[in-house]
């Protein structure tokens, strides 16, 4: 079977499209959209002078369309749609803002308004985490087995629209949480994510530097340990603004805290509150002790219902 998942080259979006496509076939093959400035603007609309939308290798992949195509994210929305009309089954991950008719399946979070006939739901997002996934990890960050237990990761992301955090309550959770790993004579694991500010960054260096552990602002601190840090941690704190970052962090078997949720708002509030009200994560400060874990894990199921609706 041809299995292609499309995006835009962003990181969430090509971390959902490829890991529900990894889901669905051991192999795929990835389109990356170029958009021209029309598909830019008005993806996923189409435009009648709307002409090579997405540059050289989506029109390879036109004039040989696959059997199956995966999309996420408004660029992709256009092109899963374009590969429809030339016999593809498509399957679009993300809210496309258009009839979900114009695609065979729509894959949308809970928090979102968007149901319908082939519409499917799930709790957070898309991600290619788990026991395998941490399996790998753990085999190739062997270095992190030798930190002290027990070993505390905080996952950072950064302010946004519906997460205004300010700089210095970040800073006040993070003293929490040195705190508390102090008291254990843990290690603790600070690292940052592509929507960290600077200022943050720098945070995570300046705290209780003399804690053993992780400190990763990029790769100018080395290779990326993410994927390490997932799989050896203890315990995980992360910042409440990325449904992806909680999604995966709800993926392992690590209790799971949330810092700072009371500052979300809008759709991933509901999100946050499934959480909490399901016990897979307990907010940070009311509670530092640890639960017992289900590791939330949506993508297989979301492989089976597209396989059982597509017949791929």
């Amino acid at each position: 079977m041809r299995l292609i998942a499309c995006h835009d080259g962003r990181a969430g979006n090509a971390r959902q499209a490829t890991a529900l496509a990894h889901a669905l076939a051991g192999r795929i093959d990835e389109c990356i959209l170029q958009p021209s400035l029309l598909a830019r603007a008005f993806a996923p609309h189409r435009w009648p002078r709307m002409q090579r939308p997405f540059g050289a290798a989506f029109d390879a992949l036109s004039a040989s369309p696959p059997r199956f195509a995966i999309g996420c994210g408004r660029q992709a929305a256009l092109a899963t749609r374009l590969l429809r009309q030339r016999g593809t089954q498509v399957a679009q991950i993300l809210n496309p803002r258009l009839d979900p008719k114009l695609w065979d399946l729509v894959i949308v979070p809970e928090h979102d308004a968007l149901r319908g006939d082939n519409v499917l739901a799930l709790r957070g997002s898309l991600h290619p985490v788990d026991d395998d996934y941490l399996m790998r990890a753990l085999s190739a960050f062997p270095a992190l087995a030798l930190l002290p237990e027990p070993h505390t990761v905080v996952l950072v992301g950064g302010p946004t629209r519906h997460a205004p955090l300010q700089l210095a309550e970040f800073t006040t959770m993070l003293r929490q949480v040195a705190a508390c790993v102090r008291s254990e004579a843990g290690s603790l694991s600070l690292i940052a994510s592509r929507r960290t500010p600077p200022d943050w960054r720098q945070a995570l260096v300046n705290t209780e530097a003399d804690l053993p552990g992780v400190r990763w602002r990029d790769t100018g601190d080395g290779a990326n340990p993410y994927a390490g840090l997932l799989a050896y941690a203890d315990r995980i704190v992360s910042t409440p603004d990325s449904v992806n970052m909680l999604s995966e962090a709800a993926a392992t078997w690590a209790p799971l805290f949330l810092g700072l949720p009371s500052r979300v708002q809008g759709r991933p509030r509901a999100f946050l509150d499934s959480l909490l009200a399901s016990g897979r994560a307990k907010a940070w400060g009311e509670t530092t002790s640890d639960f017992p874990v289900k590791p939330l894990r949506e993508t297989a199921r979301i492989a089976l219902a597209v396989r059982a609706r597509l017949a791929c």
